[in-house]
């Protein structure tokens, strides 16, 4: 096999790996958790698995109807993202809440990133240090859940971060190739 090829394929497991883990979590915070977690979990692995989608299949996903569908199923997505943090607030859930924020950020600086990457390579020096701080505070968020000895939210929270980060690889890969 070629060494990129090789790669891709690694890459490409290492995704579907990611994804079954998260809708594991999904159940298992279906089955145990809150509304609000449940809630929470269905809309981001929807969200994440429209900008895999999104950002891997460009160009079957912005033209025709599927732009319409993808819009109209992000927009259902943020709107129970939107919900379930007011659920964690509501129930004092500070750090459930604080971590719904910074992950609120980091998929607007996406949605920038895909949707206006001229703008973003005109403000790269911010644009790279905003999304530098919003993922250090999602990880100061893990290093909380497991000082607290939460260690499913923390293994959780872990798991995201190696989810998005295969969406930002999809957006650096087709920056360099555009």
């Amino acid at each position: 096999m070629a060494p990129g090829l090789e790669k891709l394929t690694r890459e490409l497991w290492i995704k579907a790996a990611v994804f079954a883990l998260l809708v594991l979590n999904a159940g298992i915070y279906l089955a145990s958790g809150t509304f609000s977690d449940g809630l929470d979990s269905i809309a981001w692995l929807t969200l994440l698995a429209l900008f895999e989608l999104e950002t891997g299949l460009a160009p079957i996903l912005r033209t025709g109807p599927a732009v319409a569908i993808v819009h109209a199923i992000r927009l259902i997505c943020v709107a129970a993202i939107g919900i379930a943090a007011a659920g964690y607030l509501y129930n004092s859930e500070w750090l459930d809440a604080a971590n719904s924020g910074l992950w609120i950020a980091v998929v607007a600086l996406l949605e920038v990133g895909v949707r206006r990457p001229a703008a973003v390579a005109a403000q790269r020096a911010r644009f790279t240090a905003a999304a530098a701080m919003l993922y250090a505070g999602l990880l100061a968020v893990v290093l909380v859940w497991l000082w607290r000895g939460e260690w499913f939210d923390a293994y959780d929270a872990a798991l995201w971060l190696v989810g998005f980060a295969t969406i930002e690889m999809n957006v650096l890969r087709a920056r360099k190739a555009g």
